[in-house]
């Protein structure tokens, strides 16, 4: 429970004995927790990049980064990743940018406003990194379905079976799967980190929206 919320309760309980903070003295209050929730936001974001771009660093090397070099698909890769990064370095400024000018607002209605500027900022980053692996496994798994030889030799067996169908079903259900899983546990992380942040400041605005009434 923050600051705010304990002196309401005091206020609620003792009601005289407290003496009646100023206008000033609320927005400040909710000036200082907007600001630390915005940058808590910009800071797991970029904790966040760090720990995929570590994985991805990992894997270097191994068994599957051979994979993908075997399905030559570098090409089209690299331009994908250099869009994304350029994207993702973007919201990071965004989120910086959010939390600077919050940290410096001078009347409540720019702070309102900058909350719904970085609140829109959360939702189209959360987006954009659904969306990016929405792609990302459709053409992984094209370039896969094209390249692998091993995919060839099977398909050529389900050919000679009469169980074309039945492969490709099979292969249809199994990515559907796993993006579902996948798109679900990210949704759930960013439910529980940024969700959370943001239900914070959604309360921040609307206290400010009674500040203003």
């Amino acid at each position: 429970m923050d600051e705010l919320d304990l002196l309401k309760k005091d206020w609620d309980r003792n009601g005289d004995k407290y003496p009646k903070l100023t206008y000033n003295e609320i927005y400040k209050m909710i000036l200082k927790k907007s600001s630390s929730i915005v940058k808590w936001i910009f800071i797991i974001s970029l904790l966040e990049f760090a720990f995929w771009f570590g994985i991805a660093f990992l894997l270097k090397g191994t068994s599957y980064s051979n994979k993908i070099k075997e399905l030559d698909i570098n090409n089209v890769l690299i331009p994908i990743s250099i869009i994304s990064y350029a994207v993702l370095i973007y919201f990071f400024y965004l989120f910086y940018r959010n939390y600077k000018r919050i940290s410096v607002t001078d009347s409540s209605k720019q702070l309102m406003e900058n909350i719904l500027k970085t609140r829109r900022t959360v939702k189209y980053y959360v987006i954009f990194n659904l969306a990016s692996l929405i792609i990302g496994a459709f053409i992984g798994s094209f370039y896969a379905l094209n390249h692998d030889p091993g995919f060839s030799d099977k398909l050529q067996l389900a050919t000679a079976n009469g169980e074309v169908f039945k492969f490709y079903s099979a292969i249809i259900i199994v990515i559907v799967l796993i993006l579902i899983a996948t798109i679900g546990f990210l949704l759930l992380f960013y439910w529980l980190i940024y969700g959370i942040l943001l239900k914070r400041l959604n309360r921040n605005y609307n206290e400010l929206k009674k500040l203003e009434v």
